[in-house]
Parts: structure tokens; C-alpha cells; sequence
């Protein structure tokens, strides 16, 4: 529920960027970029990058590495970037919280146990006290939800939100949800044919037990009509 929440609510913190972008070309383009990856709320920018205005950015070198920074927000990681950085534009302090905080989503997927000191250099921070500061707004913020555990010095994730998925990955994703639905119906069947057992078994239950009550009448009635005629014998000889 939290996650649908949250993709409707950076969905339309997008929205006025979308609107921007079909009027925005060239340098103006550029800093509509620059805003986005600033602005509070916005995590997820596919439907930007397919904008023909941004995408247009590609042909032209003065303009195509804010693209790629797009790209990289929308995909990547913070060590993406670092791998990166001569060919990047640099980041303020702001966009550079929200790509860590992005690039712990991403771990958040695959991995359900953070340890601190693998936080640490993932995301070059210096100290404990910056990195807890960093997760506590990132649950905040509602991007993951889960706990930090300072003795075991990890933070404990129970779910992250959904990131933005590459084009070359759409139809593994869909092919992966077709399975899962397959699966999900073959359990949903089993189940009703168990429902279906159980019920018939539960007829057959009550339609022995309803036997057997009248089956113990029966004999009880016999057993007294059987005892009125032996008294009445008795008396009438």
C-alpha cells in the first residue's frame, strides 16, 4: 500500500516537469533537468527521459552528459556516478543526497540486510552519525521502510520502493510477472480444490453423523416399545 502511495505521489510531483519539457529545449532543458534531480519528492523519471525535447539532448555534446545524469538518477547508483564523474555534470549537495538515497533503494532490492560498513563505502560516507541521518530521512521520506539495529550495526529493510526499469528490461520483467501470474493461479487452484475437498468431506461428515443420530433414535425407540410390551405382558398374565 505504502509503495502505491508513493509512486502516485513522486508521479505527480513529475508532472509539472513533464508539462515544462514540451516547451523546453536546449539550455533550457538543461536546467529543467537540473531542477528535477533537486526537487523534494521526485524519485522516479522515465517519463521525462522520454520526452522528444529531452531526448533531444543526445545530439549535442554540450548538452548530452546531463542526459546521461538523467539517466543515471532514473537507473543508476552512486558508484555508477563515480565511475563517471569526469564525463558529468557535478552534483549539489541535494542532488547528491537523493542519489544516495536511490542507490540504497537499489541494495534495499536485493538485499532485505544492510551492514553500516558496507553502507559506509558504498556510499562514501565518512561516519556513522551521517549514514543513520541519511537512512532516517530516506524512511521518512517513505523510499524504504525499516529499522536500524545500532548493536548489530545494520539497517533491517522490510520493503524499498519500486525504481525506474530500463527499456532493455521491460520485457524480462514482463515475462517474470507472466510466470509469477501463471504460478499464482496454479496455487489459487490448488487452493480451491482443497476448498472444494475440505467442503465435500464436511457434507459427508455431517450427512454420517446425521445418520448415525438416527440410527441411536431408532435403537432407543425399539429398546423402549420393547420395554412397554414386556411390562404390559407381565401384567396382563
Amino acid at each position: 500500500m505504502a509503495e502505491a502511495v508513493l509512486a502516485s505521489s513522486t508521479s505527480t510531483r513529475l508532472e509539472p516537469f513533464l508539462l515544462l519539457s514540451k516547451s523546453a529545449k536546449g539550455a533550457a532543458c538543461v536546467q529543467l533537468i537540473q531542477d528535477v534531480l533537486a526537487a523534494p519528492g521526485v524519485y522516479v523519471f522515465s517519463e521525462l527521459l522520454e520526452m522528444p525535447n529531452v531526448q533531444e539532448l543526445r545530439q549535442d555534446a554540450k548538452y548530452e552528459p546531463y542526459l546521461r545524469l538523467l539517466e543515471l538518477f532514473a537507473y543508476g547508483t552512486y558508484p555508477d556516478f563515480i565511475a563517471q564523474a569526469s564525463t558529468l555534470p557535478s552534483l549539489s549537495a541535494i542532488q547528491l543526497r537523493k542519489l544516495r538515497h536511490l542507490s540504497m533503494v537499489t541494495l534495499s532490492s536485493d538485499c532485505r540486510s544492510l551492514a553500516y560498513d558496507m553502507l559506509l563505502d558504498y556510499l562514501q560516507i565518512s561516519n556513522v552519525r551521517e549514514l543513520e541521518d541519511l537512512i532516517i530521512d530516506a524512511i521518512y521520506q517513505e523510499l524504504i521502510k525499516g529499522k536500524l539495529d545500532q548493536k548489530k550495526k545494520c539497517l533491517e529493510v522490510e520493503y524499498a520502493m519500486g525504481r525506474d526499469v530500463r527499456p532493455e528490461q521491460v520485457d524480462s520483467l514482463i515475462s517474470t510477472l507472466g510466470t509469477w501470474a501463471k504460478t499464482s493461479e496454479n496455487v489459487l487452484a490448488a487452493i480451491d480444490e482443497q476448498i472444494t475437498k475440505i467442503a465435500e468431506a464436511s457434507k459427508a461428515q455431517a450427512r454420517e453423523t446425521q445418520d448415525y443420530e438416527a440410527l441411536v433414535a431408532g435403537q432407543k425407540m425399539g429398546l423402549r416399545h420393547k420395554g412397554v410390551n414386556s411390562f404390559s405382558s407381565k401384567w396382563l398374565h
